[in-house]
């Protein structure tokens, strides 16, 4: 690392990582106890040697549009022996992606000339040119999925609930049920599950034909392969006889009901404390920590097809994360999906065109042995695609990423990890087109009222690092409440009406310093209004003023109410101004 005056430099400022609170230790939330909201797949106890056995120890089946619909279903409607289809097919000689590919047409003939797997065929011939290698993965590995995915009705016995929106549910399952699952969706086997227009619709993809139909057609498209690789060495991994697959996985639904909302505009906590960094990931430096994922309302995005960011490459660099979209239908704005106690299989450099596999990774992080889980807790929340940027300041918009972003950090908050940190970035910004001032503004406040810190990652940009630290030690020293800086953003997206570009941070300064923060009168500023919580125009003081005449007396002390708005107003204006 180079000096500067014979100084290493810092690359993080605000509070030290280490002092802020992190899971290792504590019992992981959920607890592995069977309810009626959190399924288990495995024995309580464990069984001998540690070994996590099926439970119950029969297959149960079930074919509801409450379940995850089975490949291995004797109800299956469509094609009654698509069981008995698919281990024929998948039990003959494979030399080749081309049989491969037949094999796997075989039981979807609905989709026969309409599926054709260029991207495997193009890998066989162009990545994997050494003969041994392509010998390796049809001699040895392929057949150790087929194996793997065929023992589906050994494995997988009890019926797998949909977490389905407006619900809280849990699936805790096992890593060989994982990895049994995966191998079916790397072989297309699920039924249901592949058009437009299925019963799933509102589900996320899970079999992988749409990774295996992406085209290279340039050169920068060459990242494609690199998915592959990372799908192929988990399978690697899992099916070596010296994988220790004695773990487990929680995969939970989060839903917050209009009545356990936060009323933003009234909340009197404090920010807590800030880690800010220009270097490091969430993945290898948020350990311990609830790590975000900034997830596409279908969580996993477009990880098994042409999508390489931090959703898609979180998923990549820890397929057992894949299995959520088996089950998980798309998100709500209340809804959050907490994924605990998943491994990663492998490393990677880049990011998006640029991404590529980086080999094999060896997980040390430390394991819950009351759960069978490590301490790795995966938050998934989806953030607003603005087209036009400027309506993520509207007030509706305002409270949808404040609850959404609250959904997920106040997972636990009875338990062990009521106060454990959250690891995050740059959340809804990029392609999603969201201001990162005020996107991070927003994190802090929703985990202000779920009582954790923050540590936070600007990917090497040390002006957004240096920027959004001093605006939160400026809030911090001032003693500003959550509800103060809602109702100031407030204020803010009535400013932007008429004024070109005004700058956030000296928008919140300049109405700080002056001490010009409204509060609340309930007669005044409708919490409805404030909260965004129902449908407002852009003009949020119009709303405010379009109230019933009730009576002389009333209307006068409106007017005068009014006249006083406009005078604090004008004073924000003047000391903005002059700020600026």
């Amino acid at each position: 690392m180079m000096k500067k005056n014979g100084k290493i430099p810092v690359n993080w400022r605000g509070t030290e990582k280490s002092l802020l609170p992190r899971s290792f230790g504590m019992k992981l939330y959920p607890l592995l106890i069977p309810t009626p909201h959190h399924t288990i797949l495995f024995k309580i106890p464990k069984g001998a040697d540690n070994i996590l056995e099926s439970y119950p120890e029969n297959f149960h089946d079930i074919w509801d549009d409450k379940h995850v619909k089975m490949p291995c279903s004797v109800f299956e409607k469509e094609n009654k022996n698509r069981w008995d289809i698919i281990v024929a097919s998948l039990s003959k000689p494979i030399k080749k992606s081309e049989q491969l590919e037949d094999a796997i047409m075989s039981y979807n003939l609905k989709y026969k000339g309409k599926w054709r797997f260029h991207l495997l065929h193009s890998f066989f011939e162009n990545v994997l040119t050494k003969e041994e290698e392509t010998d390796e993965f049809f001699e040895n590995l392929l057949p150790k999925i087929i194996n793997l995915a065929l023992e589906l009705p050994t494995f997988i016995t009890s019926p797998i609930p949909l977490l389905k929106q407006n619900n809280n549910h849990s699936i805790s399952i096992s890593q060989i049920q994982i990895a049994c699952l995966l191998a079916n969706a790397f072989l297309c086997t699920f039924p249901n599950r592949n058009g437009d227009y299925s019963e799933y619709k509102t589900y996320p993809q899970i079999n992988f034909n749409g990774l295996f139909q992406m085209k290279v057609q340039k050169s920068n498209d060459k990242y494609l392969y690199e998915k592959l690789k990372c799908i192929i060495n988990y399978f690697k991994k899992v099916t070596d006889p010296n994988f220790v697959c004695k773990r487990a996985v929680t995969y939970s639904r989060r839903y917050l009901p209009e009545n356990e909302l936060p009323t933003w505009s009234k909340l009197t906590n404090q920010l807590t404390n800030l880690h800010i960094a220009s270097t490091g990931t969430i993945e290898n430096d948020g350990d311990g920590m609830y790590q975000v994922d900034f997830a596409d309302k279908s969580i996993g995005g477009k990880v098994i097809g042409m999508g390489s960011v931090q959703e898609e490459i979180r998923f990549l660099i820890c397929p057992e994360l894949i299995v959520s979209q088996l089950f998980s239908q798309k998100m709500l704005p209340t809804e959050s999906i907490i994924i605990t106690g998943a491994e990663r299989f492998n490393d990677y450099s880049g990011y998006s065109k640029s991404f590529k596999w980086g080999g094999n990774y060896t997980d040390d992080t430390p394991i819950d042995d009351n759960s069978h889980r490590r301490y790795c807790t995966v938050v998934a929340i989806d953030a607003l695609y603005f087209r036009n940027p400027k309506l993520q300041f509207d007030p509706k918009n305002l409270s949808r990423e404040l609850n959404k972003a609250y959904a997920g950090f106040s997972w636990g908050n009875k338990s062990d990890c009521s106060d454990v940190s959250v690891a995050t970035g740059n959340w809804g910004c990029g392609v999603f087109r969201g201001d990162c001032h005020l996107k991070s503004l927003l994190q802090m406040l929703s985990a202000a009222e779920a009582k954790r810190d923050v540590v936070y990652f600007t990917f090497g940009k040390t002006t957004t690092r240096d920027s959004i630290n001093d605006m939160h030690s400026f809030l911090k020293n001032k003693n500003v409440t959550v509800g103060e800086i809602f109702r100031i953003l407030i204020k803010y997206n009535e400013y932007m009406q008429s004024h070109s570009k005004p700058n956030l941070y000296e928008f919140i300064k300049s109405t700080v310093n002056n001490s010009v923060v409204q509060k609340p009168q309930n007669k005044q500023i409708p919490p409805a209004v404030i909260d965004g919580q129902l449908n407002v125009s852009k003009n949020a003081s119009q709303s405010v003023r379009e109230k019933p005449i009730q009576s002389t007396s009333i209307l006068k002390r409106e007017r005068n109410e009014e006249t006083e708005k406009k005078k604090k107003k004008r004073k924000i204006d003047e000391h903005f101004q002059s700020a600026s």
